[in-house]
C-alpha cells in the first residue's frame, strides 16, 4: 500500500504544484446562489433544473433567474447527508416531459432510505409543478442512520437508468445480495428489471430473496458511497466513490463486477483498524485511480464538448474536502489524475452545458450562513 500511496500523493502534489505556478485556465462567472444545492440537469432549451437538499426544485435560466420552488416534490427526510438529491431527464423528455428525482424517505421505527420518483414536469407562470408522480425504486432494506445514500442517476444511450446506491455506513450490505445497498443498479425507465441484468437468472433461493427481487437490479457490487457515475466517450461506465479514511476510488464498471468493499479498500477504518488492500484479494476488481489524501468526490462527469478542446474525453471530479475540480485522463481501462484546480470552496457538482461551458455548484459554505454559488466556467483566451 505504501508504494501506491507515495505514487498517488506524488502525482497529486505535482499537479497542485503545476497549478500553483500559474492562474486557473478558465474564467469564473457567478450566476446565482442556492441554499445547499445538490444537483442540476439541463433542459432542451438550455435552462437548468437545480435541486436543493432541503427539498426545493427550481428551473433556472443561464442568467441566474429562478422560478419559485416547484410544487409536487415528494415528502423527504432532510438530515445529515439526506434530503433531495439528483435530477435527471428521461431520454425522451421532449416528448413525455418526464423527470427523475432521488431523495431520502422515512420508514418505520426511525429507519430511512433513498428512493427515486419519476413525474411529469409542468410549467406555470413563474413556477411549475410535478404530476403523475410514481416511486420507481427504493433502497432495501431501510436502516437507521443519515449517511451514504449515493443516489446519483444516469441514463445510457439505450434508455436504461443507472442508480448508485451507497452502503448506508453499514459495511456488509455492499456484499449482501439480499440488499440493493453498496451497489450500482440498472433498471428500465419504469423501474422494472431488465431481463439481461447479470443476476436475473440466479436461482439459489438460499442466497437471494425472491419476493424482493433486489438481486435482479444489481449491475455491480462492493461499493461504499458512490457519488458519481458517468459514461466516457466510448460508452464505458465509470464510478467514483468515497473511501473510508483514505482510499477514494475511481472505478471502471463492468457488468457483474465486484469491487470488494468492505473486504478490501485502499483506505482504513476511521478508528484506525486496517482494511486489506485490493492487491491482497485479486478476485476483486481494483480501482483505476485511488486517492490518499482523499478528494471527497461529489459528482463525476466526462467532458465531450469542444470549448475546452484539450479536455475532451477527460473525467472531471467535483471535490468536496479537496475544494477542487480534479481532471482525470481516461485511456481504455486506465486512468490518471492530470491536474487539479483549486476552487476555494467545496464543489458539489460539475456539469457540461449545451455550448460546452462548465457549470459548477458549490456546496454549502463552512460558515453556514452563505449560500453555495452556481458558477459558469469558460476558457481564458
Amino acid at each position: 500500500m505504501m508504494r501506491g500511496l507515495l505514487a498517488t500523493t506524488l502525482s497529486t502534489l505535482l499537479a497542485l504544484s503545476a497549478q500553483a505556478q500559474g492562474e486557473l485556465p478558465f474564467n469564473i462567472e457567478t450566476v446565482t446562489t442556492f441554499d445547499e444545492p445538490w444537483a442540476m440537469a439541463f433542459l432542451p432549451d438550455g435552462r437548468m433544473l437545480v435541486t436543493e437538499k432541503k427539498g426545493n426544485l427550481y428551473i433556472v435560466n443561464q442568467r441566474g433567474q429562478k422560478t419559485r420552488p416547484l410544487r409536487g416534490v415528494p415528502d423527504l427526510v432532510y438530515r445529515g447527508q439526506g434530503g433531495l438529491g439528483d435530477v435527471a431527464l428521461h431520454p425522451d423528455f421532449a416528448e413525455n416531459g418526464l423527470i427523475y428525482l432521488s431523495y431520502v424517505e422515512g420508514g418505520v421505527a426511525g429507519t430511512r432510505g433513498a428512493a427515486v420518483v419519476r413525474a411529469v414536469l409542468n410549467e406555470t407562470n413563474g413556477s411549475g409543478y410535478l404530476s403523475n408522480a410514481q416511486v420507481i425504486w427504493r433502497q432495501y432494506p431501510k436502516v437507521v442512520g443519515y449517511g451514504h445514500y449515493g443516489h446519483r442517476l444516469l441514463f445510457d444511450d439505450e434508455g436504461y437508468l443507472f442508480i448508485s446506491s451507497g452502503d448506508r455506513q453499514k459495511f456488509t450490505p455492499a456484499q449482501d445480495m439480499q440488499a440493493n445497498m453498496g451497489k450500482i443498479l440498472r433498471l428500465n425507465d419504469d423501474g422494472s428489471v431488465p431481463e439481461d441484468n447479470p443476476f436475473v437468472d440466479y436461482i439459489d433461493q438460499d442466497a437471494f430473496v425472491d419476493d424482493e427481487g433486489v438481486y435482479g437490479q444489481i449491475w455491480s457490487l462492493g461499493h461504499r458511497n458512490p457519488l458519481g457515475i458517468a459514461f466516457d466517450l466510448d460508452g464505458q461506465l465509470w464510478n467514483i466513490e468515497m473511501g473510508p479514511r483514505g482510499g477514494d476510488e475511481l472505478n471502471r464498471i463492468v457488468r457483474g463486477g465486484n469491487y470488494g468493499y468492505p473486504i478490501v479498500s485502499n483506505g482504513e477504518h476511521y478508528d484506525g483498524r486496517d482494511i486489506p488492500d485490493h492487491d491482497t484479494r485479486p478476485e476483486f476488481l481494483k480501482p483505476a485511480v485511488w486517492w490518499t489524501p482523499v478528494v471527497s468526490p461529489g459528482r463525476l462527469m466526462v467532458y465531450g464538448g469542444e470549448l475546452f478542446a484539450d479536455w475532451r474525453g477527460n473525467a472531471l471530479v467535483a471535490g468536496l474536502s479537496s475544494r477542487a475540480i480534479v481532471r482525470v485522463a481516461l485511456d481504455g481501462n486506465e486512468a490518471r489524475e492530470v491536474e487539479r484546480y483549486d476552487m476555494g470552496e467545496r464543489i458539489r457538482s460539475v456539469v457540461e452545458g449545451p455550448a460546452g461551458a462548465l457549470w459548477v455548484l458549490e456546496d454549502e459554505r463552512d460558515d453556514g450562513d452563505t449560500d453555495g454559488r452556481l458558477l459558469k466556467l469558460t476558457p481564458k483566451d
